[in-house]
């Protein structure tokens, strides 16, 4: 039997002005894990938080935090969040020079690590990697801001990642974001996806739309 599809809303598109309020109302509405998207400016086109903010956030939920490095270099900053109190740690391969080293740094602070592939990034590259990571992260979009289109060609690069992931033999979530809704969510559980990120999708309509959302993104 397989597992229910984890759903991670994306605070990204939350008010943050009122992130812990947030954070508490998508754990009431069965959200599984809370998506954390950081960005520094530099290795993509935004900024938004750091490790001081996902210290904040801990207390208002129980949820797993996902926390999604889009900075570099990124081995600086492993630390700094994992005290924070993230449970996932995904990082783009992109974004240091040793990705071996930094997976094994991030289970060593006691997080459990991903690696995330660009919409241009190849499937290959988790190979020598498989048995160091706990998460492959699939971007649908190219990473650095919320709110675009999915792009399909990534469906393909699911399939590639699902029959690796059987091949290995080991429990991996494969994670897919951006642009994910209601309409492709089906698609992307069909091409082996097991946890889905969704941000716009899941906060419109405001926190008495939340729950219904999520069972949208589900049950699709």
């Amino acid at each position: 039997m397989s597992k229910p599809t984890i759903i991670a809303p994306s605070i990204l598109a939350s008010d943050f002005s009122r992130l812990g309020e947030e954070v508490r109302a998508l754990q009431k509405a069965g959200a599984d894990w809370v998506h954390i998207d950081v960005m520094d400016g530099h290795f993509v086109p935004n900024i938004t938080i750091g490790p001081d903010v996902v210290k904040a956030l801990r207390p208002h939920t129980t949820l797993p935090f996902d926390v999604h490095l889009m900075i570099s270099p990124v081995d600086l900053h492993l630390e700094a969040f994992a005290a924070a109190g993230a449970n996932w740690i995904s990082v783009h391969p992109e974004a240091g020079p040793h990705l071996h080293r930094t997976l094994s740094r991030i289970r060593e602070l006691g997080c459990k690590p991903g690696v995330v592939l660009n919409p241009a990034t190849p499937v290959d590259l988790v190979d020598h990697v498989i048995d160091d990571i706990d998460l492959i992260l699939v971007m649908s979009v190219n990473p650095g801001f919320g709110g675009q289109s999915f792009i399909t060609s990534q469906l393909k690069k699911i399939e590639a990642l699902r029959k690796r992931i059987d091949a290995s033999g080991r429990d991996i979530v494969l994670e897919v974001d951006g642009g994910v809704t209601p309409g492709n969510s089906a698609s992307c559980i069909s091409a082996g996806a097991t946890a889905l990120v969704a941000g716009t999708a899941v906060f419109r309509g405001g926190e008495a739309a939340y729950a219904q959302n999520i069972r949208a993104l589900r049950g699709a």
